[in-house]
C-alpha cells in the first residue's frame, strides 16, 4: 500500500493561497482535485455575512469540488493564534457564535468533518479554568456536528512551533476527544492525526498509528522538515500511510503543506498519475 491507495484533498488554505480565495477552488480542480478542505477563511469574523458564505460555496459548486471538511473558526490563523474555544471571554463567546455558521456551511456543502483547533494556554489564567471552558464549548460543537452527520476533530499541534498550545502529542489530543465523547455521549469527537505536527514533537509515528487509528477521524500530512511536499523532507510519509490503511482508516488524507518557492500548482509531482 502507498501513495496510490489513498484519498487525497488539498488544503486550500495553505495551498494555492497566492490566489484570491474564490479563484482556489478552481485551481484545485484544475490541478486533479475532487475534494478540499479548509481552515476557517475569515479570520478576523466568526460571522461573515451571508453574501461571503454564498459567494465561497458557488466557488466551491462551480469548480465541482468537494468541501470535505472545514475548521470553526480559530482567530488568527495563520498568525499567532491556534484556536479561540478555550479562551475565556470575548474569543470564546467568538467561538460560540461561530458553531452555527460553521455547521450551517459545511452541512450546505455536505463535508462531514469540522476541526476545532483548542486555543493556547493565556498567561494569568488557570489552565484548569481553560480545560473546563474548553470541554464545555467542545461538547457544543460535537452537538452541532451530530446535527449535520459530521466527527468533530481534535487536532494535535507540534510543540517548536506552537509553544503554548498544550495539545502537543497524539495522547493529549486523544484525551480531549475521549473526555468530549464521555461529556456528550456522541461518540462522534475524533482525533486529527497530522504526521508533520507528531513528526516534530519527535513522536514515534508507527506506534502512533497503531495506538490510535481507531480513533482517527481526519490525517494530513506535510514533509518533515519544511513542512513541504512529500518528498522535500525524511518523513517516509507513503509506508506511514499505508499503516494507516492496514490499520483501517480509509478516509480522507489532507495536503496541507507549503509549495516552497514554486506556484501551488506544481507542487504535486510526487503524486501518481
Amino acid at each position: 500500500m502507498g501513495f496510490e491507495d489513498q484519498r487525497f484533498n488539498v488544503n486550500l488554505s495553505i495551498l494555492f493561497t497566492e490566489l484570491p480565495l474564490l479563484e482556489r477552488p478552481a485551481a484545485a480542480a484544475a490541478a486533479g482535485f475532487g475534494a478540499v478542505e479548509l481552515w476557517w477563511p475569515w479570520v478576523d469574523s466568526p460571522t461573515p455575512a451571508p453574501s461571503e458564505l454564498d459567494a465561497l460555496k458557488r466557488a466551491l459548486e462551480d469548480a465541482g469540488v468537494q468541501l470535505t471538511g472545514l475548521n470553526f473558526y480559530a482567530g488568527q490563523l495563520p498568525g499567532p493564534d491556534r484556536g479561540a474555544l478555550s479562551l475565556p471571554g470575548e474569543e470564546s463567546e467568538r467561538f460560540r457564535a461561530n458553531i452555527d455558521v460553521a455547521a450551517g456551511f459545511a452541512h450546505s456543502l455536505g463535508a462531514t468533518a469540522l476541526n476545532a483547533l483548542y486555543g493556547n494556554r493565556v498567561p494569568g489564567v488557570d489552565p484548569a479554568e481553560q480545560d473546563a471552558l474548553a470541554l464545555e464549548n467542545l461538547a457544543l460543537a460535537a452537538h452541532a456536528a451530530d446535527r449535520i452527520g459530521a466527527v468533530l476533530l481534535i487536532e494535535a499541534l507540534n510543540k517548536p512551533e506552537s509553544p503554548l498550545y498544550p495539545l502537543v502529542s497524539a495522547p493529549a489530543a486523544v484525551e480531549v476527544v475521549d473526555k468530549v465523547n464521555d461529556a456528550t455521549g456522541l461518540g462522534n469527537a475524533r482525533f486529527l492525526m497530522d504526521l508533520y505536527h507528531l513528526s516534530m514533537n519527535g513522536e514515534e509515528l508507527p506506534s502512533v498509528i497503531e495506538r490510535f487509528a481507531a480513533k482517527t477521524g481526519h490525517v494530513q500530512i506535510a514533509d518533515n522538515p519544511g513542512r513541504g511536499a512529500p518528498g522535500t523532507g525524511s518523513l517516509p510519509l507513503e509506508d506511514l500511510l499505508g499503516r494507516l490503511r492496514k490499520a483501517g482508516y480509509d478516509g480522507w488524507v489532507g495536503l496541507e503543506y507549503k509549495p516552497g518557492d514554486r506556484p501551488s500548482a506544481e507542487a504535486f509531482d510526487w503524486l501518481p498519475n
